[in-house]
């Protein structure tokens, strides 16, 4: 036991040492970064919180978006997440939408009784449900439809003296 004491009092200013060279190599940063890192470092607690405020709002992150995790990482993870941020605009415009919302928008009154009943059929209401529906008008009947089946409904909707449309 004795044994064991001296070994780990011998072991342990080498592993302290070992431990603050870790500490002291950090990756190198480009100059860039370095003087923003600077300029961050000298700011006091209030300016620092208009710092992150700022950045949270033109970077579109949330608080949740800052926080550590446990895992470490905090300033990793607000990198990671800005950039899909901003890089979110430009792929919702390359892609096309695949679902739609269908929306009844007007129906014609002597074609009532059968858009109520189209509707029913649609959404798997009641008649009382259905007819409230048509008659609250505008409302969504249908969210998340794929952009084939969407499109027959309007053109049925449409046929039968109603007025729909994609959202």
């Amino acid at each position: 036991m004795l044994a064991v004491l001296r070994t780990a009092r011998r072991l342990a200013p080498a592993a302290a040492r070992s431990a603050s060279r870790r500490r002291m190599t950090a990756p190198a940063a480009s100059e860039k970064v370095e003087k923003i890192c600077d300029d961050v470092c000298q700011l006091n607690v209030l300016e620092l919180k208009e710092f992150l405020d700022l950045f949270k709002e033109r970077a579109g992150l949330s608080d949740a978006d800052l926080q550590g995790g446990g895992g470490g990482g905090g300033v990793v993870q607000v990198a990671a997440a800005a950039a899909p941020a901003a890089a979110a605009p430009a792929e919702a415009a390359a892609e096309e939408k695949e679902f739609f919302d269908i929306k009844l928008t007007s129906f014609d009154a002597k074609a009532k009784i059968k858009v109520i009943k189209e509707v029913r059929a649609l959404t798997g209401l009641g008649l009382k449900e259905a007819k409230e529906v048509v008659e609250g008008a505008p409302s969504v009947l249908k969210k998340e439809v794929k952009k084939d089946e969407a499109e027959e409904i309007v053109k049925k909707l449409t046929e039968l003296g109603a007025a729909a449309e994609l959202e």
